[in-house]
């Protein structure tokens, strides 16, 4: 695979109307960044397409794209398109490749990758443009509300997020996403817009960008705190190293099959309920079950907070042979999707904040 480069364009090309995510690497060589010319200059950045299989972002833009076809924009607009060769093979990321939403400033990670290099190249563009918000549309692959997520408490990162949704997340881990460098410059959010391959989520985030476009200018006021339901994420869940893991729903199928040669899930070390991802955004009280546990395993998971520290007995208990809550909780972007857990995370825990710097 090529070294990813940087390309520029200040027009939409005829093709990119119509084309889908998994065909862009035949019409662009890398990474893009096209400018684009609206009534009011400073303009509205929107990254999409950092995960190559969270297509709703690319999806939102395009139809946006096509509505302004034969009109000028409210404002002039930024787009960059980033993992095309993601997108090819409808894959997060490629094997062999760094993360793009992890790559965005010196702390995070990879920071020395010709990626990295490219979204550097991307930030000083913006700079130059004097960016006015910007925009990181992604998917989640488990249940959850849409909602907006924010870098920096304060009032006009309130304001753009809850323009999107009144349940707004703090956080700042994991470091080197998009959100975090672009914080450096202006207000800017991460929407997260539910599941591939729902119409609302491509709906909900076309309209908001263009509610984006439509702003002279963001409230200078302190939003009303009847108008925001505000999360801090303190915490993130992955697996233990060396722990094998399955859900409930694939069990049976696995022990059908162990006649042939092939493993059981129930056999792993930890065996999660398959409706996990139904607990996002609830309250779980302590001794809330989430997963049978093997009688040799002590801790199958960790639970990292903010500053690198392990929080396990925090948080979580075995008790009866079942991985339980030991105290109450909030979960989010719970996913049953095994390909996410192993090269991302569980979870992460949050809390409630009920105090607006």
């Amino acid at each position: 695979m090529s070294t990813p480069k940087l390309n520029i364009l200040n027009h939409v090309p005829d093709w990119l109307y119509d084309i889908s995510p998994n065909e862009l690497h035949s019409k662009l060589s890398g990474p893009t960044l096209i400018h684009l010319t609206g009534h009011r200059e400073e303009p509205v950045f929107v990254s999409v397409l950092l995960h190559g299989n969270e297509t709703t972002s690319f999806f939102a833009i395009q139809e946006l794209l096509k509505h302004y076809r034969e009109q000028k924009l409210p404002r002039n607009l930024s787009i960059f398109i980033g993992n095309i060769e993601a997108a090819k093979h409808n894959l997060r990321r490629l094997e062999n490749q760094v993360d793009y939403n992890r790559v965005w400033n010196h702390a995070g990670f990879y920071h020395d990758s010709s990626e990295a290099e490219v979204m550097a190249q991307v930030v000083d563009e913006m700079r130059r443009r004097n960016v006015f918000v910007s925009i990181d549309i992604h998917n989640n692959t488990g249940l959850n509300p849409h909602y907006a997520c924010i870098n920096r408490l304060e009032d006009s990162f309130y304001h753009l997020a809850t323009l999107f949704s009144r349940t707004v997340i703090y956080f700042t881990h994991p470091q080197g996403v998009q959100s975090q460098a672009f914080a450096e410059l202006c207000p800017a959010v991460t929407v997260e817009c539910g599941q591939v391959g729902h119409e609302r989520g491509t709906l909900h985030a076309r309209q908001y960008i263009e509610a984006c476009l439509g702003l002279s200018a963001l409230p200078a006021h302190p939003i009303p705190k009847h108008d925001i339901d505000l999360f801090h994420t303190v915490a993130t869940v992955k697996i233990a190293p060396n722990i094998s893991f399955a859900f409930e729903n694939h069990s049976e199928n696995h022990i059908e099959n162990q006649s042939e040669g092939q493993s059981s899930d129930a056999n792993a070390d930890v065996l999660f309920t398959n409706d996990l991802d139904k607990s996002n955004f609830s309250e779980l009280p302590a001794g809330t079950t989430l997963a049978k546990v093997s009688h040799k395993v002590t801790a199958p998971i960790t639970v990292t907070n903010e500053h690198g520290r392990e929080m396990y007995s925090e948080y979580f208990t075995i008790y009866d042979h079942e991985l339980r809550t030991s105290c109450p909780l909030m979960p989010s972007m719970l996913t049953t999707d095994e390909y996410v857990i192993e090269k991302d995370c569980l979870c992460y825990l949050m809390e409630r904040m009920t105090q607006l710097a």
